[in-house]
């Protein structure tokens, strides 16, 4: 397999080493192959025929739009006929579509170059905007001209676009355009650079790869597997598809004569023990007298932060996964690490392709979340509203670890959940909540976040668009309490039903009577065994979606703004919640209360009990039961315990990583007072006024 590019093969050198392997494929591993592609193909993963000529149908009409947008534009400045007739704009594709790697219903990722004279500013942002909002197959039209790299999103017909501007300090710019040319980055601004880099990117990686069949197959497939993993998402810190292709073409390159079924063994066995963060380079780091700076880590500070480098391959090279956090990272070693043990015993013939890309079970796989719910007064402003939150979950994860000194994790989740009975525009997103490996708690320890939610509130809240009806809510959530609509079926997995009758309740206590020394020693190997010591003594009810008019009022009266979490009781404790006792989930609506005990329902993570116990989290507020007042959820929070999906993270993770934003500890927040209640070491709650801007530190000895 692979044509005469696997005989250039052996001749040629790809990449900055030698290969670690010239070893062509045996008889099995063209079997396995086989059954790859026939799975992928199974799966969904390519498209038709008639989605394809609808694709290059919708960039044809696009291009004549952009073609007749700077013949107007060229018009109006009062250029002569001949400029106006040569006057030309065209339309170039990258990511996925570029590479040979989309599937159906994926984004179209599409760049815009026209001449010098049409700003992006103005031009793109205002004019064409205007073009193409009075398009009817344009829908869910939604600029976006502050992020990183400026965008138009839309839907085209009902293909989805992302679609840039670069504009060259060219006055014609000729169909046959070269953007590898690195003439194109002359007089141009970094946004520009960045927009153009993307064509400029996909370019680089097909002629860096020895074989570029084997390279798609083996991409489309470790795409799905990221996805189906819940670690395919740049924006929330995970790989983004630029970052795993260079990590796929590197591959390809230590093994150039390996076939697809080999190469995603291979991913697995490399980059388990690839020892971040050293760099992913497909080729030397060029430098230009451009002056664009390029990814140095001797040279610029800030580079040396970088815990997962994947370097673009095209001048100038920057860091294509910058936002990759510690959390983040620990995640993907932990997602390596399981493809890793499948491959080997489907190389064993002891498994199948279809167990690699088993789904990720989030909500299993953590005992504690934060849950970020958004809210708008309509759907478009919702729109939005969720991209600019989204975009800013990344931040919320960093100001985590950096307040706890990296000792409480986050595992930000890529999808959005929407809940359908709420009259509402509204849509939530997921965090697990994970203590640090190795982390020895002390008996009294404390995470507060409260601070840190209050930050990321403000910081959210900052948003150049915003409306009035936009909100955040963010709130801790257990694991039982994770609400019934984020699950596929309306409902969480099953579980053994627990006796309900009083008779049965009853009878199931006589029988389960122990001994105290039986019930210690069975306390004992339950943290032996998960880490957590698991007290489940009421139910948390909480209701995240007010009407629009009434929220800034709320607001401003509760002084909290980022925090919204209802605590309540049943008539009796329960010692666990099934789903299947829940009915919907308008069961757990209740409104929200305007009383100042509403403002204590602040995030607080807390450790109480021995020093057994793993890192806890509360979210502080009361509940009134059977036992009179208690902090709710008895001021536990237990940490994370993997699913039986997950594997043991590996040790060689950036060691200089707990150094990174530490110079920010000491910046002062500002949040608004607010009532708190923290639970100390002999679970008693305290209540305090905090008035002053405060965020609690970890209170650790000299010798931890």
């Amino acid at each position: 397999m692979g044509g005469s590019e696997g005989v250039g093969a052996s001749s040629k050198q790809f990449g900055v080493t030698k290969p670690i392997s010239m070893a062509g494929p045996t008889v099995t591993d063209l079997q396995r192959t086989r059954e790859l592609e026939k799975f992928l193909a199974v799966s969904g993963l390519y498209e038709s025929k008639e989605e394809a000529a609808k694709r290059e149908e919708v960039l044809h009409r696009l291009g004549e739009i952009v073609k007749n947008w700077v013949k107007q534009l060229t018009r109006l400045r009062g250029y002569t006929d001949q400029m106006v007739e040569d006057a030309n704009a065209v339309i170039l594709t990258f990511g996925s579509y570029r590479l040979g790697v989309h599937g159906p219903g994926a984004d179209l990722d599409t760049l815009c170059i026209g001449p010098s004279y049409v700003n992006r500013e103005e031009d793109f942002f205002y004019t064409l905007h205007d073009i193409l909002a009075n398009i009817e197959e344009v829908t869910e039209l939604q600029p976006i001209p502050d992020a990183h790299v400026p965008v138009m999103k839309f839907k085209f017909d009902g293909i989805s676009i992302d679609l840039l501007y670069a504009s060259i300090s060219r006055l014609i710019v000729p169909e046959d355009l070269d953007i590898s040319d690195v003439s194109v980055l002359h007089n141009v601004d970094e946004p520009t650079v960045r927009s153009l880099n993307g064509c400029r990117v996909a370019d680089q990686i097909l002629k860096l790869v020895p074989n570029v069949e084997h390279f798609r197959t083996t991409l489309r497939c470790l795409k799905f597997w990221a996805k189906r993993r819940g670690i395919y998402s740049n924006v929330t810190g995970f790989l983004g598809g630029v970052n795993l292709a260079l990590l796929v073409a590197r591959v390809c390159q230590f093994y150039p004569k390996a076939v697809p079924s080999m190469l995603v063994s291979r991913f697995f066995r490399v980059y388990t023990q690839w020892r971040w963060p050293t760099p992913v380079m497909l080729c030397p780091i060029e430098e230009n007298d451009l002056g664009f700076p390029v990814w140095h880590p001797g040279k610029n500070p800030r580079d040396r932060s970088h815990h997962m480098p994947i370097i673009t391959p095209a001048y100038p090279c920057m860091n294509s996964s910058y936002n990759v956090s510690m959390s983040t990272l620990r995640v993907m070693m932990e997602q390596f690490q399981y493809g890793n043990k499948i491959c080997g015993e489907i190389e064993l013939s002891k498994d199948c392709w279809k167990a690699l890309f088993e789904k990720y079970s989030f909500f299993e796989s953590y005992k504690n979340y934060l849950q970020v719910d958004v809210v708008a007064a309509d759907a478009d402003d919702l729109r939005s509203w969720k991209g600019w939150v989204e975009s800013r979950l990344r931040q919320l994860t960093l100001m985590i670890e950096r307040d706890t000194f990296g000792k409480l994790q986050c595992h930000p989740y890529h999808h959005e959940f929407v809940d359908t009975s709420r009259q509402c525009a509204h849509c939530a997103f997921f965090m697990g909540l994970h203590r640090k490996e190795g982390e020895v708690v002390q008996e009294g320890q404390q995470f507060d976040i409260r601070g840190t939610v209050e930050e990321f509130r403000h910081s959210v809240n900052m948003y150049m668009f915003w409306k009035p009806g936009m909100e955040i809510y963010v709130s801790h959530v257990r694991r039982r309490q994770i609400p019934c609509y984020v699950f596929p079926d309306g409902y969480k997995r099953s579980r053994p039903s627990r006796p309900t009758s009083q008779f049965e309740n009853c009878k199931s206590f006589h029988n389960n009577e122990v001994s105290v020394t039986e019930h210690v020693e069975r306390i004992r190997k339950r943290k032996n065994n998960d880490g957590v010591d698991v007290r489940e003594d009421a139910i948390v009810k909480r209701q995240y979606a007010c009407p629009p008019g009434d929220r800034l009022a709320r607001r401003n009266s509760l002084g909290t703004g980022g925090l919204s979490v209802e605590a309540v009781s049943d008539s009796q404790e329960l010692r666990s919640v099934e789903c299947n006792h829940l009915s919907n989930s308008g069961q757990d609506d209740l409104d929200r209360t305007e009383s100042p005990e509403a403002a204590s329902n602040s995030s607080v993570i807390t450790s109480v009990g021995s020093s057994e116990d793993i890192v806890s989290v509360s979210v502080a507020g009361c509940v009134e039961n059977s036992r009179g007042v208690e902090m709710m959820n008895n001021g536990r929070f237990e940490d994370t315990t993997y699913g039986n999906d997950s594997v043991t993270l590996v040790k060689n993770i950036v060691a200089s990583g707990n150094e990174v934003f530490q110079h920010e500890l000491q910046q002062q927040l500002q949040p608004n007072a607010m009532l708190g209640m923290v639970l100390d070491s002999a679970e008693k709650v305290l209540s305090e006024a905090v008035q002053e801007p405060v965020i609690r530190r970890l209170s650790l000895p000299s010798t931890v």
